[in-house]
């Protein structure tokens, strides 16, 4: 991606005074590997991070090694916990992986705390962290509350790439819930017998989208 053309991607930067505009535009950006470790658990935040093409998966594990997705970085957005490990001085609690050909851009550490001096990148800054507070206090609504079986329904349309078929682990659709992969395999046997989905080894297909959708919203 063109350097001069990436901060297209985040609207709310128009505001930046010119200087600062520059400097963020000449920031050298870096393509990364699907699989990439951007960061775990216990990591130094090295700096303030824009992903510009690509998706990063923010997940954190107990100490039985169960995992649950926290969210996702994509096109356009920054990451909450580096922001906050940088604020408060604290260091990574959960991990970060590059879940395909990841392009990002770096303000170092040392840099960002001085740019926030500049009232317009310290607005975006706060208003990119709002935005993912409410996404975790969704998250911790439907991880308290919500019944497995709608979470499980709502989040395979979620995933679903319009080409209605998952190529994904019981393991791996347990870790995006935060809930056993025991749990997940009943749940999916049990759409099987409805003819919600077809299950192949690896593979979730999607076979009555309009019977899931209407389980996905039973609970909203």
């Amino acid at each position: 991606m063109n350097r001069a053309d990436w901060l297209s991607l985040f609207p709310a930067l128009t505001g930046l005074s010119g200087a600062v505009s520059d400097e963020l535009a000449a920031l050298k950006t870096m393509r990364v590997p699907k699989g990439t470790v951007l960061f775990r658990d216990g990591d130094a935040c090295q700096g303030y991070v824009f992903v510009l093409d690509g998706s990063v998966r923010v997940q954190k594990m107990d100490s039985e090694g169960r995992e649950i997705v926290l969210y996702r970085v994509e096109d356009g957005q920054t990451c909450m916990l580096t922001t906050s490990c940088l604020l408060g001085g604290k260091r990574y609690p959960a991990e970060g992986i590059a879940e395909v050909e990841t392009e990002l851009a770096l303000i170092p550490a040392r840099r960002f705390d001085e740019l926030l001096s500049d009232s317009a990148f310290r607005k975006f800054t706060l208003g990119m962290i709002s935005d993912r507070v409410a996404d975790l206090m969704a998250l911790i609504e439907d991880v308290a509350f919500g019944r497995m079986d709608v979470r499980l329904a709502r989040r395979l349309l979620e995933l679903d790439d319009g080409s209605h078929t998952l190529r994904l682990t019981h393991q791996q659709l347990a870790t995006e819930l935060g809930t056993a992969r025991e749990v997940v395999s009943r749940i999916l046997k049990d759409f099987e017998r409805r003819s919600l989905v077809m299950l192949k080894r690896g593979e979730v297909r999607l076979s009555d989208l309009a019977a899931m959708k209407r389980l996905a919203t039973e609970d909203l």
